[in-house]
């Protein structure tokens, strides 16, 4: 396998990992070229890549209403026949009010059209497009934020959100290079509030709770975050890709990161927490 991913992002930096751990050759873009990648605006080193790789992957958000990649290499790309990915968002589907949706639903009546838009034309070319909640892993966890005194709590009553271990996104998407064109959604099977995992995070670290503020304090885009309520289904990805989340809710992805810091950070074992808020 020759692996070509557009923005060598954290989670395309996991699957990059994963795959040369495997055997397999990865090659990257970054806006720089730092770190022995390709700078995303060299066409003739893209160009070549895209005539030797086996599987394409790009994880490149959209830039204001367009995508960077299809904009500039679309045309290159229609004519490959190499396996296709795009790393989507799950919040093409906008707001549900907190009810469950999964891939059957319509997407772009969100705040994220662009992502809508982009999500769509990788799919008008045959992808993979793996659409992804909040995601977390090693170095970007709740753990960190609450450790760093950079987390809060939020009055938004009755607010639950979906999220993906890093890991589980990797073994998703690896799942997908045999799997048939479409959308997938990658999600653990425990949507919840952002208090509840905020509060769990404190408990294993041993420290108080942050504390409680009002949505009125918060940034334009974290209020628009705070404005979309669902709970994402994961049933395709599990029967079409044959995948199972190795961390099915934020308590198992937690205690694991937890486990893989050093020194230990627990203290002591965390409180029970009463219900799954499904």
């Amino acid at each position: 396998m020759r692996l070509l991913i557009f923005g060598l992002g954290y989670t395309a930096q996991a699957l990059a990992a994963r795959v040369r751990g495997a055997g397999g050759v990865v090659v990257g873009t970054t806006r720089d070229g730092r770190d022995g990648t390709i700078r995303f605006e060299d066409a003739a080193a893209v160009a070549l890549e895209l005539g030797v790789a086996t599987h394409i992957l790009s994880s490149v958000p959209p830039a204001g209403e367009v995508d960077p990649v299809l904009t500039r290499y679309g045309e290159a790309l229609a004519a490959t026949r190499s396996w296709l990915g795009y790393l989507s968002s799950t919040g093409v589907y906008g707001d549900t009010c907190g009810a469950w949706v999964d891939e059957s639903a319509p997407i772009g009546h969100g705040r994220r059209n662009a992502r809508a838009e982009a999500d769509a034309a990788w799919q008008a070319r045959g992808a993979r497009v793996f659409r992804l909640p909040g995601i977390y892993g090693p170095g970007r966890s709740p753990l960190d934020r609450v450790a760093s005194g950079s987390a809060h709590r939020v009055i938004a009553p009755g607010q639950v959100f979906s999220r993906a271990h890093v890991d589980d996104i990797v073994s998703g998407v690896i799942a997908g290079f045999d799997a048939p064109a479409g959308a997938y959604n990658i999600a653990d099977d425990c949507p919840a509030s952002q208090n509840a995992v905020v509060e769990y995070a404190a408990r294993m670290l041993g420290m108080v709770p942050p504390s409680i503020v009002s949505l009125d304090a918060l940034s334009p885009m974290a209020r628009g975050f705070y404005a979309e309520n669902r709970r994402v289904a994961n049933g395709k990805a599990k029967r079409v890709l044959g995948w199972t989340p190795l961390y099915p809710d934020y308590r198992a992805g937690l205690r694991a990161l937890s486990a893989m810091m050093s020194p230990p950070i627990t203290k002591a074992a965390p409180a029970p927490v009463s219900g799954d808020q499904r």
